[in-house]
């Protein structure tokens, strides 16, 4: 059993490592939310609530609801895309599973702009999507799907899939298996073991799938300015654009502040839910 000083020493790098180069950086950017612009660009200390109020324009706003939008479809998709794949890996034989959890984090192998590109390529009106698709004969002429937020979500999907995939296996990996026996044994249809049974005890790997490919995607700026051609704005790429065009970086610095703080209630949420199931489950398995 550790001490509590032998604990903090195990601990100091870690905390020290995160204060200095994420919240240190956050506090930057929180207390130069409340400063305006300098004339040339840069930041003139003068207090002011003037950058939150610009961020709740309507013209802002929309760009924040279309940015949660988009990263809802891709963490939708992500979901129903995972699940049975995970399921899959879950079930197969235990000698396998290593080598499957291989092929999902294969991508992470390159770097996220080369995957991007490479998606680049296949959309085009010249990719091999299209050309596939005329060889075929199932269209006449080549479809725009690059530029749209259809290309966005597909790289967003593309891109976090794996992340959903690995913690929806690590609930399933974690599901007692006695239940699903228990549940067929008393009749239940396969379908209805897993409403009832497998869903609800990995809802929290789904929901924490789920929040990270969300948070993830919001503020995404790669993505959409390369498969979004700059035609679809999001909010990273507002925060991008007021940081190195616009040199707005006090306004900047709130839109990134409102975004942090959107992502910490989302992850807290999370939390909780996993504390609330985990602690059910403790419920349960204390019961006699």
């Amino acid at each position: 059993m550790l001490t509590r000083g032998a604990r903090l020493a195990y601990l100091a790098p870690g905390l020290l490592w995160l204060g200095a180069l994420l919240v240190v950086p956050c506090a930057i950017l929180l207390v130069n939310s409340f400063f305006l612009r300098g004339v040339y660009g840069g930041i003139d200390y003068i207090w002011t609530v003037e950058n939150y109020t610009r961020a709740a324009d309507w013209l802002y706003l929309s760009i924040f609801l279309k940015s949660a939008k988009i990263a809802g479809l891709a963490t939708l998709f992500a979901i129903l895309i995972a699940y049975p794949a995970a399921w899959a890996i879950a079930q197969a034989p235990r000698r396998r599973q290593a080598a499957l959890l291989v092929l999902v984090i294969l991508p992470f192998w390159s770097n996220y702009l080369i995957r991007t590109y490479a998606w680049m390529v296949l959309l085009n009106r010249e990719g091999l999507i299209n050309e596939g698709l005329e060889a075929v004969g199932l269209i006449g002429e080549p479809l725009t799907l690059l530029n749209t937020e259809f290309a966005i979500v597909l790289g967003l999907v593309y891109n976090y899939l794996p992340f959903v995939i690995l913690t929806i296996y690590a609930a399933l990996a974690r599901l007692d298996r006695s239940l699903i026996e228990a549940s067929q044994d008393l009749g239940a249809p396969g379908w209805r073991t897993f409403l009832r049974v497998v869903l609800p005890l990995t809802l929290p790997g789904v929901a924490a799938g789920g929040v990270f490919v969300f948070v993830l995607s919001i503020g995404n700026f790669i993505t959409p300015d390369l498969l979004g051609g700059q035609k679809i704005q999001m909010v990273g790429n507002l925060i991008y654009d007021q940081f190195l065009s616009a040199r707005d970086w006090p306004f900047g610095a709130a839109l990134a502040t409102v975004l942090i703080m959107v992502m910490m209630m989302l992850l807290f949420a999370q939390a909780i839910a996993v504390n609330r199931g985990a602690g059910r489950r403790e419920a349960r398995e204390a019961r006699p």
